[in-house]
Parts: structure tokens; sequence; C-alpha cells
């Protein structure tokens, strides 16, 4: 059984959605449940809020802080249970089709097809926002999760002339950052980011082949192969050239690290890019983003969606619908995905608005999706369930926190993790 429906299954549905829990303002009012919080992402998620003011709905804000979304799927989990659904929710790849499956969710085909959804998102985001069928939730946006980030202030300081393309060049850069003085890799010690670093890896060293078969499949022989040995020798690798005093560290200031010339390089998605333009920096002069080294052609990807709850309030479904569709358009994919650091879910507008981290990441998602180079992010949600994405988070932290952890034991360590969790 898998971790919502364990939460949620002991209680009817019809003790979810009391009156008292849905009363509303006549107007229409829809809250939202996200964990869009930090400086570039707040002023992104504001565009939303001020379109769906200006479109006569109340926005009724539940940013939850902390640990990649797990914070804010907790509260959400609460919330249901105790007959206080928010209107709307940030909630992404298979755990839309576990609430799907719950029959929480709210269907989202009408305004689908009024606005010519299918015309304008690809198959990978179609299926991704489908449950059985039907739209269950809006995306906004498509982030790259297997970037890597520069500052060539710092490069040049430390005698790097020019970004790694290999592993070994990695290792190089971060020799050269270390003995001039600088953190080579800024990192924050959390579980979700330990995962991103080892997930770009599993990338580079095993392909997307390797990739899927590990975090889509679990297949076991892949898990357990010398190639995942490889994977956390060079994890280890990586994690020397971390400071010390990582533990407990939010991303964006890992990001602000390499933004204040502390550091040198970051393993992060695309939102660190958001902190770069609040910062008034510029991509390709202030900073560079290069495809994790090993992993150019392939891109995992990470979609923040929007997922209505069933409500009975008429003003309050109308808020949800204006959400959903205003999500879509031009005016907010533009300037969201202009502050967020991603790229627009819509097929069809004109890139040469973004920087140039963004042109790149759109044509990389492009050839990458033609080319079956193209796999969804098991560090943030979207490979796999909570249950078994927490099993993979343990494994690789203690490894990461463990100085005399062996690297050729914790594949089968991972296996019979993710086995004890589905």
């Amino acid at each position: 059984m898998n971790t919502i429906t364990r939460f949620v299954t002991v209680v009817s549905l019809a003790s979810l959605f009391p009156l008292s829990a849905l009363a509303a303002d006549s107007k229409g009012t829809v809250e939202v449940v996200h964990w869009w919080t930090s400086g570039g992402e707040a002023a992104a998620v504001k565009v939303l809020k001020d379109l769906v003011a200006k479109d006569g709905f109340t926005w009724k804000d539940g940013a939850v802080a902390g640990g990649a979304g797990s914070a804010a799927m907790t509260v959400l989990k609460t919330r249901v249970v105790s007959g206080n659904p928010p209107g709307a929710a940030q909630i992404k790849g298979p755990d839309l089709q576990e609430w799907g499956a719950l029959d929480l969710l709210s269907p989202l085909d009408e305004v689908a097809e009024a606005n010519g959804w299918d015309d304008l998102l690809s198959k990978t985001v179609i299926d991704t926002m489908q449950y059985d069928g039907h739209y269950v939730a809006v995306p906004v946006n498509i982030h790259r999760v297997n970037w890597l980030w520069i500052n060539p202030k710092v490069f040049e300081k430390a005698g790097i002339d020019k970004a790694p393309t290999t592993l070994e060049e990695l290792y190089a850069a971060g020799d050269k950052l270390k003995a001039a003085g600088f953190v080579p890799l800024a990192h924050g010690g959390q579980p979700w980011q330990d995962s991103t670093v080892f997930e770009a890896l599993v990338l580079g060293i095993m392909g997307a082949d390797g990739y899927h078969k590990a975090f889509i499949e679990n297949d076991e022989a892949t898990l357990t192969s010398p190639q995942m040995t490889e994977v956390f020798t060079a994890l280890k690798k990586l994690a020397s050239y971390m400071d010390d005093n990582r533990a407990g560290r939010d991303w964006n200031l890992a990001t602000a690290q390499v933004i204040d010339g502390k550091a040198g390089m970051q393993i992060m998605g695309d939102w660190a890019k958001s902190e770069w333009t609040a910062a008034g920096k510029v991509a390709g002069e202030d900073y560079q983003c290069v495809p994790m080294p090993g992993t150019a052609g392939s891109y995992t990807y990470n979609i923040d969606s929007i997922a209505m709850f069933k409500l009975k309030n008429k003003g309050d479904i109308a808020a949800q619908h204006a959400l959903a569709r205003i999500a879509l358009e031009p005016e907010f994919q533009y300037v969201f995905n202009q502050n967020k650091g991603s790229i627009p879910v819509r097929s069809d507008l004109d890139m040469s608005k973004f920087d140039s981290c963004a042109q790149a990441s759109m044509k990389d998602f492009r050839e990458a999706d033609q080319n079956g180079q193209l796999e969804p992010s098991m560090a943030h949600s979207m490979a796999t369930n909570l249950a078994v994405q927490g099993a993979i988070f343990d494994v690789v932290t203690n490894f990461m926190s463990e100085k005399n952890a062996d690297p050729s034991k914790v594949g089968a360590q991972l296996y019979a993790a993710i086995k004890s969790a589905q």
C-alpha cells in the first residue's frame, strides 16, 4: 500500500468535506499549498498570485518551507485527514496518481479542452498530468535537474580555464579550487540534495538506460552492479570537495556561496538560477550553467504542477478553474519561468525572451525527448513514490555521512531498502 493511501484510507470521503470546511468567500477563493519559498521562488509565485487576483479571485497562500516539498506534503495529508483540504496543492509525478486513485482530485478536462492543452504540451507532460485519462493537474514549468553551476570569476582566480565536461575534469577543478582557498562544491547536507548529486552521477556513469533501470524499474542487477559501486565511489570523491559545515544547509544558501564567490560550483536543478536572477546576475557572464559532467545529451526533469481538490462551493471551483487556465497562459508562462529559473511547459513560446541557460535547457529537453534520453528525477518526486524515494534518500545520506562506508556494499543496501519500501 502506498504512503498516501496509508495516510488517508481510514478516513471516509464523507468526512473529508464537511460544510464548515467548504465555507468560502462568495467571490471565489483558492488556497494553494506549495513550497515555493526561497527569494527567487517567492518572486515567481507572486506572479501567479497577482494574475489570479487580477481575474477577480482571492489567492490564500499556504506556503510551507523545507525539505523539497516533504514538509508541505505532511501538512497536506494532515489537512485532508482532518477534513480541511486546500483548494489546490503543488503535487508532482507519481503522487498525482496516488491522490487520483483516492478520488480526491477534481478533473480539469473542461479547462484543458477549452484552452487546447493537448496541442500545447508534450506527451511526456500530458502523461504526467493525467490520471485514468483525465487531467488532474496543471503543469507550470519544466526544471532540468542535472545542471552544474559555475562562478567563472572564482574559476579564473583558481586558474581553471574551462568548465568541466567529464568527472576527471570536475575532480581536477575541485583540486585547484581547494588549493586556492575556495569551497570547490557548494552543497547543503539535506537528503534530497544528497540524492540530487547521487542521481546526477547515476545518469553520468550509467547512462539514461541504467538510470531508468535503477530508478524506474528498480532492477536488482543494475542497483547491485559494479557500475553502481563506481557511482558511490564518485559520490565519496565529490563529498570530499564539500565543506564540513554543510549539514542542514538549505539549497539557496549553498547557491549564495557560489554567487558570493566563496565557492566555485554547485550541482543543482535550474531553480538555482532564480537566486542568481534575484541577485541581479546575468547568465553567461556572471555565471555558467553546463550539464553535469558525463550527462550531456541526457536530461533529468522535474515538472512543477498544481492539482485541485474536490470542492462544492461554486465560487471556489471557479477560482480553481481560473488558476488552472492562468497557469498555462503565455503571460504567466513567460514571467513565472523567467523568475523561477525553469523553462515554459508550453511548446509554442518565443525562447528568445529567455536567457542563454533557459534556451539551452529547452533545446536539450526537446532533443532528449526525441532521442530517448529524457528521464524523470528520482530526487524530485518524478520517478517513484515517496516511500521508495525515502528509502533511497536514507541509504545515500547515510553513505555520505559515514566516512568509512564501503562503496562496494551500498548497492545491495540500496536494493534491499527499495524492496522493503515497495
